[in-house]
């Protein structure tokens, strides 16, 4: 019995043991680990809407409600469960940490929930409609959230040291880039988005399987990541701390007000750009589906994110990640408006599309690093960490933005009158139509647009952010504190 207790007991155990980041750890934790569920991710933050307003064409359903309030619904659940992880994160206690645990729960949520997404049967309206509220809230209410609040308190909680968590936050990110910088925005218009054009079937047999690669490689970043924070915690006996007593510090803190502010019109500008970037390629700078222009876009977009692996993280540590990330968002600004300027001319978008993209390498490569300072700050400022409240809400701004993002698009391209593609099951051909001079400005202002305004916001805010300026004493501070206890 005790044998099979200890083979248990290592099967569970992380694959880690140094005190300082790996390079195993840095390649299999936090690059090839993540990959599997942010693809899936990503493939459905630009293309769940299509397959909802194209394949399943339901734009119209309840006159064009359905498709406008269901996502804000969904994202209230959303957030309500949010927060619920967020707790119980904050009070699980196992051997391999609090938050990695639940990434073994996620990893097959995940595949079955993505499959069911688009095994939409074909049925009546209504039946269809009933099948898209329960997946859809089951991916993303339940198997995505349990996976993304786990995997966004990797970095915060992996080391104290900066530099090392500067380099798995660069790794992390190098991640996200990979797989929505250009699997996703390069092979997917280029090859796959025309090949599966508005068959249902073909759809639910690619997306099958990217669902289930999520299930092994999400396995690999649980064993090749650690908590070593959380150790560190466990070790000195840290109580648990009421979840009012967190909300009255975290909301107290300008440092973690700004960064909350920051993240939510960040991910505001950049949702409603990616729901509307294949639209704004097919139906205002190129043709339906034409497989090069949604490329030509997202190809002057990766340059840059490539560049920046081996640029950004040497600029935050000699400048700092704050002032190197407000330079950014001046060019992310200056970028989006060259394009506003003629967005149906290819040569101006593409040099507006690079400018843009060199300015958003820093928040892309710097953001976890930023939000563990602040997480540190908040230890520092009141003795007890916050991790999983603050976790929660991160994740819970990201879901709402998400569902008043969806909503907000599907009803605007309802009421500018969005004609959906036709797909022919005697051809197998789909046929894109003109889209109206209302639907076209409506795609424009989405894509472009509303990221000149929140690149302003972000920069003022920024401006007075402080978490990073004295982070290294802070953490002496911690240090001096924790060892004293003991």
């Amino acid at each position: 019995m005790e044998r099979q207790k200890r083979l248990s007991g290592r099967m569970f155990q992380s694959r880690l043991s140094s005190k300082d980041v790996t390079g195993k750890e840095r390649w299999l934790g936090y690059l090839l680990g993540p990959s599997g569920a942010l693809l899936l991710n990503a493939v459905l933050a630009s293309y769940l809407n299509v397959f909802y307003t194209d394949v399943l064409n339901l734009t119209s359903v309840w006159g064009g409600a359905f498709l406008t309030i269901f996502p804000i619904i969904s994202k209230i659940i959303d957030a309500v469960t949010n927060f619920t992880m967020g707790q119980v994160i904050e009070r699980t206690r196992t051997a391999q940490g609090k938050a990695r645990p639940w990434l073994l729960l996620a990893a097959p949520l995940m595949t079955i929930s993505g499959i069911l997404l688009f095994a939409v049967p074909r049925a009546s309206q209504n039946v269809q409609v009933i099948w898209v509220m329960l997946s859809y809230n089951l991916f993303y209410s339940f198997a995505y959230t349990i996976y993304n609040m786990s995997h966004n308190l990797m970095v915060p909680l992996s080391t104290r040291d900066v530099k090392q968590r500067g380099s798995l936050s660069v790794f992390n990110n190098v991640s996200s880039v990979m797989m929505s910088g250009i699997i996703v925005a390069l092979i997917f218009p280029m090859i796959v988005m025309p090949a599966l054009g508005a068959n249902q079937a073909a759809w639910l047999q690619f997306m099958s399987v990217l669902a289930i690669l999520v299930l092994p490689l999400t396995l690999v970043e649980y064993y090749f990541t650690r908590e070593r924070i959380t150790e560190e915690a466990a070790e000195n006996n840290a109580a648990d701390i009421p979840m009012k007593q967190q909300m009255k510090a975290v909301f107290k803190d300008p440092s973690w007000l700004i960064f909350m502010a920051f993240f939510f019109l960040y991910n505001f500008g950049a949702q409603l750009k990616n729901i509307a970037l294949v639209y704004y390629c097919n139906y205002v700078l190129g043709t339906y589906n034409d497989g090069i222009t949604q490329t030509l876009v997202s190809v002057i977009g990766g340059i840059p994110m490539g560049i920046g692996i081996f640029a950004v993280w040497p600029l935050a540590r000699k400048f700092g990640k704050r002032n190197v990330t407000m330079a950014g968002f001046v060019l992310y600004g200056i970028g989006s408006a060259v394009c506003l300027l003629s967005p149906k001319n290819m040569v101006i978008v593409l040099v507006g599309q690079f400018i843009k993209n060199i300015g958003g390498l820093p928040c892309a490569y710097v953001m976890s690093a930023l939000f563990a300072d602040v997480l540190d700050h908040i230890e520092w400022r009141y003795d007890f960490r916050c991790d999983g409240f603050s976790a929660s809400m991160q994740t819970i701004i990201m879901t709402c933005t998400t569902g008043l993002v969806s909503g907000l698009f599907n009803f605007l391209l309802s009421r500018t009158g969005y004609i959906a593609p036709v797909y022919d099951a005697v051809t197998g051909v789909t046929t894109g139509f003109t889209q109206g001079s209302a639907t076209q400005n409506m795609i424009t202002f989405c894509f472009v647009g509303v990221e000149v305004i929140t690149s302003v916001v972000i920069f003022l805010l920024l401006w007075k952010f402080q978490a990073e300026k004295n982070v290294v004493k802070e953490q002496e501070e911690i240090a001096a504190r924790r060892n004293q206890k003991e």
